[in-house]
């Protein structure tokens, strides 16, 4: 695959991820917390958010790579937050392994995009920096 197929592979999935789970969490009972439907309602809208911000990336998938290690943050933010909430009592293992495997893959996929990509645009930066003035 070419570096921008798996930039844009990064950029679907997320958004694929962050509409799955905006929508789980606007049903709070479903999530296991039945009592948060204030706090999971503004989850969900941020959620839905991140997921335009991924697909508007897309559009220019070299120049706007850097969403991709913020969006890293936000994953990783996401999976502490539930393994904080699994060792205080909140929820059970089984709530969080759903959405932490996946989120791991996600981190793994973003972050060689987008080092693959910044790989190359460094290489053609440095290849055309060679080439004379014409």
């Amino acid at each position: 695959m070419t570096q921008v197929a798996w930039l844009r592979t990064s950029y679907w999935c997320g958004a694929v991820a962050d509409v799955l789970v905006g929508a789980l969490t606007l049903v709070p009972s479903r999530m296991g917390l039945p009592g948060f439907r204030y706090p999971m309602g503004l989850a969900a809208s941020l959620m839905f958010a991140w997921a335009v911000l991924l697909l508007w990336a897309d559009r220019k998938p070299v120049e706007r790579r850097g969403v991709l290690p913020i969006t890293v943050l936000v994953i990783v933010g996401l999976i502490l937050s539930g393994i904080c909430s699994v060792a205080v009592g909140l929820l059970p293992l089984s709530r969080i392994v759903p959405t932490t495997v996946p989120g791991v893959l996600l981190i793994v996929l973003m972050l060689f995009a987008y080092f693959n990509a910044a790989e190359a645009s460094a290489g053609d930066a440095l290849h055309s920096a060679d080439q004379p003035a014409g």
